[in-house]
């Protein structure tokens, strides 16, 4: 229990410095999931939808757009506050993923876009979720792909084995793939009580504007791998940021960074 809950607070405190860069480096990113997450959720005007883990809020926000009545839910003040700044108007509440703060059966979709992947116990969060959904209510999760078709995470996951010291000491966490491999989600889903479960694979590609923006990205923008970055000695640290500007040398076009990316989103219903 003590090693989840010094889980729970690295991801917080990651999550806590990590909102402007996030939003400047993974945003574009993670926004072209949305679009697939709330079509597989049928978010059509008037539904009552909860974002959880909703960070800035995009999803939220375009979900509001189409007409639903809409609920971001985060346990990051700095990323609620990011939401508040981009979109004042709508309803955001501080709260844990693993124990919402609402009713049985109070909303018409949940959805969580990448936020799966940062939590202590994500069995919980998918068992909150199935609890606050109506009868014929549905619920999607967005995750990366394998590491194999995610390449920004493949570039920097090898820069960090090749080059990083092996006993950093972060909280130990759920594997950050696991939910990458499909039996793994609908197993998860059909254990919390969920029908019907289906898994489509997106293709995706990243901009960026430079190695050194790639690096940022995760350096700054992220809770888990960031961490890992941030606590590494110093002259490892400029190894992987050398061994980043080569190895991304083979995605710039126009001067600019492209790299293919590839994501996940899991969805089911509640009969």
């Amino acid at each position: 229990m003590e090693k989840l809950q010094e889980f729970r607070e690295f991801e917080y405190q990651g999550w806590q410095q990590s909102a402007d860069e996030y939003h400047y480096s993974f945003g574009s990113l993670t926004f072209q999931m949305i679009k697939p997450l709330l079509d597989t959720v049928n978010a059509q005007a008037g539904i009552k939808l909860l974002d959880v883990a909703t960070g800035p809020g995009y999803v939220a926000a375009q979900a509001a757009q189409g007409q639903c009545q809409v609920t971001g839910l985060d346990f990051s003040l700095a990323m609620l506050a990011k939401a508040r700044e981009i979109n004042p108007a709508l309803n955001w509440v501080q709260g844990d993923a693993e124990s919402l703060p609402f009713n049985p059966g109070e909303f018409d979709a949940v959805v969580m876009n990448f936020g799966i992947l940062h939590l202590a116990e994500p069995q919980k969060a998918i068992n909150e979720a199935f609890r606050v959904l109506r009868g014929g209510g549905k619920f999607a999760f967005t995750v990366w792909d394998v590491l194999e078709k995610s390449i920004g995470f493949q570039l920097i996951y090898q820069a960090i084995q090749t080059y990083g010291a092996p006993d950093v000491p972060i909280p130990p966490g759920p594997p950050f793939f696991y939910f990458s491999q499909p039996e793994n989600s609908i197993n998860a889903l059909e254990n919390a009580g969920f029908t019907n479960p289906l898994v489509e694979q997106i293709p995706l590609i990243w901009e960026l504007e430079s190695a050194e923006h790639f690096f940022a990205a995760f350096y700054k923008g992220t809770a888990r791998t960031g961490g890992l970055l941030r606590r590494q000695p110093e002259k490892n640290l400029e190894n992987i940021r050398a061994a980043i500007s080569e190895t991304t040398q083979p995605y710039l076009k126009d001067n600019k960074l492209v790299v293919p990316m590839s994501a996940l989103v899991v969805s089911a219903e509640k009969l």
